[in-house]
């Protein structure tokens, strides 16, 4: 709970948290080619929830 003020926030944090975390997590066994296609499926999955447009 480190710099939390108190049980509650820190449990909204980690809820919201551990969800985009998942979202960006690296598949297991992958070479480059693999993570570099994960990682851009991620950030357009991202986009798409955000809002924000895909050219970053």
């Amino acid at each position: 709970m480190k710099r939390f003020k108190s049980a509650r926030q820190a449990q909204r944090f980690l809820a919201v948290h551990d969800q985009v975390a998942n979202l960006f997590r690296r598949p297991a066994h992958t070479n480059s080619a693999g993570h570099r296609k994960a990682r851009a499926l991620a950030f357009t999955t991202w986009a798409e929830v955000t809002g924000l447009a895909a050219g970053f």
